[in-house]
């Protein structure tokens, strides 16, 4: 049963309240409880040294979204505003018998940590409790023996007693030059980001998200040696930072070092075993070192977590086209086709590819023509080439289908026209 508790619906006070009677009704001690204020999250740095020594221990976080709020104008939010992040550093530091109760508003929640209600990260081992179910009947609530009665002088005395840690006045510049430096990028600034950058690794140099957020600039920059150092450090500081590893890996593919890509992207998976992009990012590098078992297994684990992510099918019917399983690779063209709204052209004319290789003459042609015939010169060309090596090469290994030649002509007299 996942240890940590996220309360939702009703109101404020009904969240609260429901989240209070459960601490009361367990074996909680005030010595052994923390409280932490959502907004101050970013600004604290959870260490074995901020828990209280009583055990089993207890953190208490209400208003949960307000940890993760950030600017909705901009495209960027620094690692310190992400849920994914803040919540596994506090976990990290946890015994097995430690809690952590929050209360958070749905909507905001949702907007702000959408990957909450899908158990991405650390969210994993959170079960959410609908107040309206009755907190106290959750199979995860504590034994019915160990439950006490409710009073007004309990809750004043277990307030009063309970600590509640305020942010560190150290961190709050950090944390201002990270949202500087965040919104210096969103707005082409990288002198003005890389000035905030190195103030905050002066002030903070053995904080993993500062390393992570100067990966980021250096990666916006092209520079992927220095990101990768960056990426690397962020990881070494923190072995349970997903989107470290996941970014090192990016940058280490990039880098031409496809096993060390997937050492890190293995990595990432481990702390974050939900996450289709991680997966996405495992079949594409597994493709292209032409391990195409491994491939499929993960591009089908994509396609089964998030369905609507249309590359995830589109990957797949590459692997699997590679494969020469030519029928599998037409069910997943034609299904990122169909969920896709933009209807890629590239895709499009490699969906007639697995068409052709399929023996569908006419269906390659409707397609291959349609696609290509959308876009500019430049592009239709390079579409056209494409689609005129792999049909040659199919012919070459599939005599059977020579009676298809109709369709290599008709792109050789494009191209030489």
């Amino acid at each position: 049963m996942p240890p940590h508790l996220l309360f939702l619906g009703g109101s404020r006070a009904d969240r609260v309240r429901a989240a209070s009677t459960w601490e009361r009704s367990g074996s909680f001690r005030p010595a052994s409880r923390l409280v932490l204020d959502a907004a101050s999250l970013p600004c604290i740095r959870p260490s074995g040294a901020l828990l209280p020594v009583a055990e089993p221990r207890l953190i208490r976080i209400d208003d949960l979204e307000g940890a993760f709020a950030f600017d909705r104008t901009s495209n960027l939010r620094p690692i310190v505003t992400q849920s994914t992040y803040l919540l596994q550093k506090w976990i990290d530091v946890l015994g097995e018998s430690d809690r952590i109760v929050t209360t958070a508003d749905r909507d905001q929640l949702t907007h702000n940590a959408p990957e909450a209600f899908v158990g991405r990260g650390p969210w994993r081992f959170f079960e959410l409790m609908e107040i309206s179910t009755t907190a106290l009947d959750s199979r995860s609530g504590p034994p019915e023996h160990s439950r006490r009665p409710e009073s007004t002088e309990d809750t004043e005395q277990f307030e009063s007693l309970t600590a509640r840690q305020p942010p560190d006045p150290s961190l709050l510049s950090v944390v201002e030059l990270l949202r500087k430096a965040s919104d210096s990028r969103e707005r082409n600034d990288a002198a003005g980001a890389q000035q905030a950058l190195s103030q905050a690794l002066q002030l903070a140099p053995d904080w993993e998200a500062v390393h992570y957020e100067a990966g980021k600039f250096w990666l916006a920059c092209d520079d992927t040696e220095r990101a990768r150092d960056a990426f690397q450090r962020a990881a070494d500081l923190m072995p349970t930072f997903s989107a470290a590893f996941s970014n090192l890996g990016a940058t280490l593919g990039e880098l031409d070092q496809p096993e060390a890509a997937i050492a890190a992207f293995s990595q990432a998976l481990l702390h974050d075993p939900e996450s289709f992009t991680i997966l996405n990012n495992i079949g594409v590098v597994n493709r292209e070192m032409g391990r195409l078992d491994e491939s499929e297994r993960a591009l089908l684990r994509v396609t089964a977590i998030a369905p609507a992510f249309v590359f995830g099918h589109y990957n797949l019917g590459h692997t699997r086209f590679l494969r020469g399983d030519y029928a599998g690779a037409l069910r997943a063209y034609e299904e990122g086709q169909r969920r896709d709204p933009e209807k890629n052209r590239r895709q499009g004319c490699r969906l007639a590819l697995a068409r052709f290789a399929s023996g569908d003459l006419d269906g390659a042609e409707r397609d291959l023509w349609k696609f290509a015939d959308q876009a500019p010169q430049d592009e239709r060309e390079d579409l056209l080439l494409e689609a005129h090596e792999i049909a040659q090469a199919l012919m070459r290994t599939h005599p059977s289908l020579a009676s298809m030649q109709r369709f290599i002509d008709r792109i050789t007299a494009e191209l030489t026209r």
